[in-house]
Formats: structure tokens, sequence, C-alpha cells
């Protein structure tokens, strides 16, 4: 009968050091993009958040009473990644504005900016590297090239919402 291989920790620490240096770029990335819109959440909290998820989740490979237990760290595992979407939740939250009397909400786009940012650093962080470029790639397209399309639509809706003359 087929066991499955004990999965033991083999990070470096130039691995780990590249790692966490790449989630950071991943947040400064995306952080650049709200910075040059104003936003409340720019370059330093984003490449945070990326860190912080990037670090817990390359933690989780250097949990050594886990070693031989692949069932186990597949649940350590998930839970940490559970824990950090649910939890970085939190932060956008605090970025999110309502102004009822406008009928309006803002700063959804940044707390989704959050979210993904912490999705990414976990992906950096587990040297999943193939999911962090696409997903970099696909963040700052849907929050670069789709910004016009947005500023249109949001023009519209606003040309729409003003009283007959």
């Amino acid at each position: 009968m087929d066991s499955a291989p004990a999965l033991t920790p083999a990070v470096d620490h130039l691995d780990i050091g590249l790692r966490l240096l790449a989630a950071v770029a991943v947040g400064v990335l995306i952080g650049l993009d709200r910075e040059w819109r104003g936003k409340p959440m720019g370059v330093r909290t984003l490449a945070l958040v990326s860190l912080g998820s990037a670090l817990v989740a390359l933690a989780t490979f250097h949990l050594s009473a886990l070693n031989g237990e692949p069932d186990a760290i597949s649940r350590v595992v998930q839970g940490i990644i559970q824990g950090i979407m649910a939890g970085i939740g939190f932060i956008g939250a605090g970025a999110i504005l309502r102004r009822p009397e406008e009928g309006d909400v803002q700063n959804l786009t940044t707390a989704a900016a959050v979210w993904v940012t912490a999705a990414l650093g976990i992906a950096c962080g587990l040297a999943t590297w193939g999911i962090v470029w696409i997903g970099v790639g696909l963040t700052l397209l849907v929050l670069i090239a789709l910004h016009p399309l947005d500023a249109w639509i949001e023009k519209r809706r606003a040309h729409l919402r003003r009283p007959p003359e």
C-alpha cells in the first residue's frame, strides 16, 4: 500500500526571504494604484497585508510537530487560509464609507483590493508563483484597465439620478 510522503519543510532562508519579498512587491504594486487614486489604503498598508499573509502561510511549513502528518498539515493550511481571508475583511471593512444621504457607498474596490492582496500574499508564502503572477496581472488589469469603464458607468448613473429640470 502506497503511503503519502512526509511533508517536510524544504524552505531555506533565501527562499523564505524571496517569498516574503515577493509578497511585499505584490502589495506595493496593488497599493500604488490605490495611492494614485487617493484611496484610504495604499502602498504601505497593502504591502503589510500581503507580507502578513505570506508570513502566516510560511509559518505553516515550519510546524515540525506536523512532519509526517499530511492530513494534519492539510487541515492547518486550510484553517490558516480561512482565518486570514475572514480576518482581513475587518481591515477592508474599515475602508468602506457609507453616505446614506447621497445613497452612496465608497471604497468597496479598496476593500476588495485588500482581500485580493491578502490572497496573493498567501500565494507568495506558498510559492505558487504561476498563481501569484496571473493574480497580480488580473488584479492590476481590473484596477487600472477597468477604471475608465467604472468611471463612465458612475457618470451615467449620476446623470440618471439627477431630477429632470
